[in-house]
This record gives C-alpha cells, sequence and structure tokens, in this order.
C-alpha cells in the first residue's frame, strides 16, 4: 500500500509524460506481483463497482467529523470530490497501521453481501490509521475513479519498456475481462495462459478529426471513404467455439443483445470483425435515439427485440482464421472481409458501401449528405494502412458534419469537481418560450479558462437563489451551444433532450431576449 500511494503522489503532483513513465516503471520495479497485479487493475480503470454506497461513506464521515449533515454536504461540493473530502476531515497526523493494496481491495469485496453496520466497522477502523494521502488513496478503492493524469497507453507503454514488449502488444493483453485472482503482471503480460482465454478483444483502431485543408495534400485515389455510422463501435469475437461482443470501451455486452448473439455463434472460429452496431428496421439504419432505446436492457424483451433489430456493419476484419492479419493493408483486409461476408450469408452482418467521390468537392457534398441515411459523416482511410492500436494520425480521419448550434440564456451555475470545484463551471441553459426561459441543456465544456473565471465572478455576484450547490443567477448571458442531435423527450421540462450539448462560443454581442425559442429547437427534430 505504502509504495502505491507515494505513487499516487507522484503521478498527482507532476505533468511531466517521461517523469510519469519513469515512475510506474520504479513502482513496479519494487513491488511484488500480487501487490502490482492490483495496482495495474486500478491504474488502467478497470471497475471494482461500489462495494459500499457513497451516501453511506458521507453519513459515516459526517458521523466522525461531528459535522451537521448539511456543512459536510457544503464541504464537499467546495472539494467536488468525496474521497479527498473526507480525507480532508478524518486523515490523522501520523500514519498508524496500514496493510497492503491487495488485503484493502480483497476485503471491500469481501463486504458486498455484508450488512451495513459490519460494512461501517471496517471503514471506520480503517480510518482511525490513515494520514490524508493514505485515506484518500483507501476512499479511492471504494468510490472509483482515480483522476490522476494517466492513460492506459502510458501505463502500456511504461510496462513495455519493462518487459521488452512493443506497446501494441501490451495494450492488448490489457484488454479484456481478466481477473486479479491467480494473476500477475507477468503472467498477464508474458506466459501462455493468456492465449488460453480466448475472449480478449483488440485495442480499437481510432479516427483524427479531418480538416478541410487535409484535402491539399491527400490523393484521394489512396483513401477508402465510407459513412461515419452513428452507433456502438463493437468488436466481434469468436474463438474456441465461444463469442464474444465487446464494446469500445471493453463492456461485454452480450446479455443487452441476445437476437444479435443468436445469429452470430455459427461464425467460424478465429474471427474478429471491428463494426458498428446500429438499429437496421424497414431497410435502413435507425437513429441513435432507436438505439438507446435498447442500451442498457439487460434482459431487453421481445416485443424490444421485434420494433428494433440490430445488425452489424463490418468495416474491419483483425484476425482470420486465428491469425492477426492487422499489419495487413487495409485495402487487402477489406478483401478478406468481403468474401467472408459474401461467404456466411448471415442476416445480420452487413457490408457498407463504400463510397466513390471523384474529388474533394464530390465528398464534401456526401458528408453533408450524411444525415440523410442516419450518418453523422465520413470516415476516410488510408488503403495501405495497418490497423493500428489507439490513434495515428495520418491512418484513419473522421469528417463529422457541423453541429446544429443554438443561442442560450445562462440560468443556473454549479461548482465543479477536482481542481475546479471552487469554480462555477457546470452550466445550464435556456431558450424563450412564450415569454419564459426554459431550460434545454446542460454543458461544461468549451470555455477558456479566462472565460471560466469571468463567468465564475458573475455567478458569484448575480446570484439570485441557493438550491444547495447550484446558483440560479440573472438572465444576462447568452452562449451559442454547439450539439449533434435533438429529440422528443418527456423527462425534461422543455420537451426536448440534446445530445452532446457543449459551448461552442461566448455570444457577449448578443442580448438575452436576443437568444433562440424552443419552436426553433423543434423543428430540428425531423432532421435528426
Amino acid at each position: 500500500m505504502e509504495n502505491f500511494v507515494q505513487l499516487i503522489k507522484t503521478l498527482d503532483r507532476t505533468t511531466s509524460y517521461n517523469q510519469k513513465v519513469g515512475a510506474i516503471i520504479n513502482y513496479f520495479d519494487r513491488t511484488h506481483e500480487e501487490e502490482a497485479i492490483c495496482a495495474l487493475y486500478i491504474l488502467i480503470g478497470k471497475n471494482f463497482g461500489r462495494p459500499i454506497k457513497p451516501s453511506l461513506l458521507r453519513e459515516w464521515a459526517a458521523a466522525c467529523a461531528q459535522l451537521p449533515s448539511w456543512l459536510f454536504e457544503s464541504s464537499y461540493h467546495t472539494v467536488g470530490d468525496l474521497a479527498e473530502t473526507i480525507a480532508l476531515l478524518l486523515s490523522k497526523e501520523k500514519l498508524g497501521k496500514i496493510d497492503s493494496l491487495q488485503y484493502y481491495i480483497q476485503k471491500l469485496q469481501s463486504l458486498r453481501k455484508s450488512t451495513d453496520e459490519e460494512k461501517k466497522i471496517f471503514v471506520l477502523s480503517v480510518w482511525a490509521e490513515l494520514d490524508r494521502w493514505h485515506c484518500f488513496v483507501f476512499n479511492k478503492l471504494i468510490t472509483g475513479g482515480f483522476r490522476i493524469g494517466v492513460s492506459e497507453k502510458l501505463i502500456a507503454k511504461a510496462l513495455a519498456k519493462k518487459y521488452n514488449l512493443s506497446e501494441a502488444i501490451v495494450l492488448h493483453r490489457l484488454m479484456g475481462s481478466w481477473q486479479l485472482v491467480n494473476q500477475t503482471v507477468t503472467s498477464l503480460l508474458l506466459d501462455d495462459a493468456f492465449a488460453i482465454d480466448g475472449s480478449r478483444p483488440f485495442p480499437f483502431c481510432l479516427a483524427h478529426g479531418f480538416n478541410e485543408a487535409d484535402c491539399n495534400h491527400l490523393n484521394l485515389g489512396q483513401w477508402h471513404v465510407s459513412y461515419k455510422w452513428d452507433g456502438i463501435r463493437c468488436q466481434i469475437v469468436k474463438r474456441n467455439d465461444e463469442l464474444f461482443l465487446w464494446s469500445r470501451g471493453e463492456e461485454l455486452i452480450n446479455n443487452q443483445f441476445p437476437d444479435l448473439c443468436k445469429e452470430l455463434n455459427g461464425l467460424p472460429n478465429g474471427l474478429v470483425v471491428d463494426a458498428e452496431l446500429l438499429v437496421y428496421k424497414n431497410n435502413q439504419v435507425g437513429t441513435f435515439n432507436d438505439l438507446q432505446r435498447r442500451l442498457g436492457r439487460k434482459k431487453p424483451s421481445a416485443k424490444l427485440l421485434n420494433e428494433l433489430p440490430i445488425k452489424l456493419f463490418c468495416f474491419d476484419l483483425l484476425e482470420y482464421e486465428g491469425r492477426d492479419i492487422r499489419d495487413f493493408q487495409l485495402k487487402e483486409r477489406i478483401l478478406i472481409l468481403k468474401n467472408l461476408v459474401d461467404h456466411l450469408q448471415n442476416s445480420k452482418l452487413v457490408l457498407p458501401p463504400e463510397l466513390m467521390p471523384e474529388t474533394w468537392d464530390e465528398a464534401a457534398l456526401m458528408k453533408n449528405m450524411a444525415r440523410t441515411v442516419n450518418a453523422e459523416g465520413l470516415m476516410i482511410k488510408n488503403l495501405a494502412g495497418k490497423y493500428e492500436s489507439g490513434r495515428k494520425k495520418g491512418n484513419w480521419y473522421k469528417w463529422k458534419l457541423d453541429p446544429f448550434t443554438v443561442d442560450a440564456v445562462l440560468i443556473y451555475a454549479q461548482s465543479g469537481h477536482g481542481r475546479r470545484a471552487n469554480l462555477f463551471t457546470d452550466y445550464t441553459f435556456a431558450v424563450w418560450h412564450q415569454q419564459q426561459l426554459v431550460p434545454v441543456a446542460k454543458a461544461y465544456s468549451g470555455l477558456t479558462d479566462k472565460e471560466i473565471l469571468e463567468v465564475d465572478a458573475f455567478v458569484k455576484k448575480n446570484t439570485l437563489e441557493r438550491f444547495g450547490p447550484v446558483r440560479s443567477v440573472s438572465a444576462s448571458l447568452v452562449f451559442e451551444i454547439a450539439f449533434e442531435g435533438i429529440q422528443l423527450s418527456t423527462r425534461h421540462k422543455s420537451g426536448v433532450a440534446m445530445r452532446f450539448p457543449r459551448i461552442l462560443r461566448w455570444r457577449k454581442d448578443k442580448l438575452p431576449e436576443q437568444a433562440d425559442h424552443l419552436d426553433y429547437l423543434k423543428s430540428l427534430i425531423h432532421i435528426t
């Protein structure tokens, strides 16, 4: 535990990429395997689940600190992180008895089925021994979400150096749902046991944003152009007579799409396909709103399966007949994939059409028409490129449609989290309807640091009411809000819900009465 806490402190205090890599290598060099595998699990963001409800932690911490609940909640919203708030209030000046990281993880997992009182006794006994940093790390084991500026790719780079492996191999072996039981970092990365686990997907290849200026130096004839579909990116893995359907977030989603998995069980072994999972009904791609109705349903009803059938738009082949073919050129992988899909004649597998623009101007027209087929733009891929792990510039590009925009008025503000806990950075925006402002979107990204400070000062000087951490403010500031789509919603007061709203710019040139109206937003629904 001591080594891990020191690692977290080092990673939190430096912004240097090389120093972070060095700190990670140093940690794995001096930490025994049983402890190191637990740290790795945490660092790459694997989910333990929450063995104890945050509401209980808040209740226990407030009582231990002898604070009324309202004062604890105020402290929490000021700090912005529950684990840190508890550590600041309860930690000791001197560190007492501590156990291993492995012990704390195993103990917390064993408490899942225990009573709340049994959980409380354990947590309070640990809090009584820990200084600030140890208390913070222990709390994070419960609440999750270590935000220390470390990506999976950075972890892979450090482990690749330590074990003399390629980053691509390390990234692959970190994928999937491997467990801590009978596992070490060495066995995960080096042992033959990896080959036995046929469930693992490959790291996904990601695209850079496409700029129209890129057209000037790209020969269109050397690129594969297709629609960018608006669904769920996934990999279909079939090995050892078992089928696995992985989302890009490394979530196994077989149970959510039983109809799809049933139809895919007959796929040949030694196969990994990269695809977009889409609703496909009435011989056309459904909207993302259709797909949302199926997301999160662990046991979808027969009615839902019938109303919203799923197909996989297959666009790349990563493994074929048990052979990793990611180093093949894209044009070779596509040819093998086409022959495979044609041979299988599986009703759930679709080869999306390749677009054949003769000029970049023609490609731009195709991009602008993408919404007519419920796509969100174009994918532009290097025909000679291999399938990369992660995002490599010059290989794949995404040329997305321009977002929808609306001018809206700031009406509520809430303090942020982490380093922005003392600033109002989370905003609610409204448009006009029958001479009143109705909320239509929440957004917290898009402003510069300077603008955030300006808005924060405005909120503090122009607060009308307080609702816990939220403040209502005078309707004075107008912002242009960008969003990807909009739909009717019975859960929202305005009757509409935006998809991916974010702040595009601060419209200091506009007065609040010049903001848009709800009717305008509703007029966009048929377009999306």
